[in-house]
């Protein structure tokens, strides 16, 4: 935790309703966002954040209202390009706790390359994607995490694109850590959002949101008490992975092929189960891909919690590391600008 003391005029430790505004929350009544922005608040108490040390940067959709409900500093900003403003904002003050706040479309539509050089540059930045498989603000329209054949305003007939899987992205964009919680396990996203904020570099957060008015109801499989045993699979570093409403199911791995498995028939063991690996990048890309219809016989359960985590420098630190160098008179400015590469003319 921070020992920087409370800001703000406040005398005592903050609160999660200091983190809060007087702005009208406009968002639909039900709607996923409210829950992530009260554990949002919660844990930046948690953490004892100094409010003017904290900057929320958004793009453009329902999520994106964020910085409006959040006590701190923020930045609405322009549609996908949330992480090119929040990288300017860190490399101008490395100090800062930044958060960027993006949904499926504004993060995976127009906002897709921008997100992809954030994540592999590694700046020390926190990225909360909401993720609804929907377009909410424009009324319901189908976005780029919506599943095939979805019947939406733009797609009568059913969508035949082939929808982006956000945590296979990021692994594939180079991210340092990839994780994965909902809205509707306020414990299980406060833990994720803890681990978020203490990675030393690009944390990439995907939330499952649900929107009750376009899209009501796409991860009930996943959030409700009755099916959320058998299709949910919480990861935990060191640990096999176990599912299932009596803990009796198990994921192991056949050859590299994942297979669920039996704990009760005597068969299995948990020595025989995949143990959970969060610097393996490889076992990581595996478990982005359990990407199944909960509803289909083989299914294999969804993964909840920390795919991926890998320390490395972040991109500020070696770039003021260059500017130190180029300062103390370590750089030749002719060498730069000759370069590599000279040409001798005869």
């Amino acid at each position: 935790m921070s020992t920087n003391p409370p800001t703000n005029g406040q005398l005592a430790p903050l609160k999660a309703k200091d983190f809060a505004t007087n702005q009208d929350v406009r968002w639909c009544p039900g709607c996923g966002d409210y829950s992530i922005l009260k554990q949002v608040q919660t844990v930046f108490a948690d953490l004892e954040l100094d409010k003017d040390n904290v900057a929320v940067v958004s793009g453009i959709g329902c999520s994106s209202r964020f910085p409006y409900y959040m006590e701190t500093y923020g930045i609405h900003s322009i549609h996908g390009r949330a992480p090119a403003f929040a990288t300017g904002l860190k490399l101008a003050n490395p100090d800062l706790s930044v958060w960027v706040i993006t949904g499926d479309g504004d993060g995976f539509s127009i906002g897709g390359n921008h997100m992809l050089h954030v994540l592999r540059r590694n700046l020390d930045l926190n990225i909360l994607v909401f993720n609804n498989q929907i377009y909410g603000l424009t009324k319901g329209q189908y976005s780029p995490t919506s599943e095939l054949q979805k019947r939406t305003k733009s797609t009568p007939m059913g969508s035949i694109d082939y929808p982006i899987n956000p945590g296979a992205f990021a692994l594939g964009c180079q991210s340092s850590f990839v994780a994965r919680s909902m809205d509707r396990d306020p414990g299980h996203l406060k833990e994720m959002l803890h681990r978020s904020y203490q990675h030393p570099g690009t944390s990439f957060l995907e939330i499952y949101q649900n929107c009750n008015i376009f899209n009501d109801g796409a991860f009930f499989a996943f959030t409700e008490k009755s099916s959320k045993p058998e299709t949910c699979l919480f990861l935990e570093n060191g640990q096999p992975l176990i599912f299932g409403a009596a803990r009796d199911k198990g994921i192991r791995l056949d050859g590299m092929r994942p297979r669920v498995v039996s704990l009760s028939d005597g068969k299995y063991t948990t020595d025989d189960l995949w143990v959970h690996d969060e610097t393996d990048i490889f076992k990581a890309t595996m478990l982005s891909r359990f990407f199944d219809d909960p509803s289909a016989e083989s299914a294999l359960p969804r993964p909840f919690g920390v795919m991926y985590a890998q320390e490395r420098p972040t991109y500020e630190s070696m770039l003021y590391d260059q500017l130190t160098s180029a300062s103390n008179g370590e750089a030749d400015l002719d060498e730069m600008i000759a370069g590599p590469t000279t040409w001798q003319i005869k």
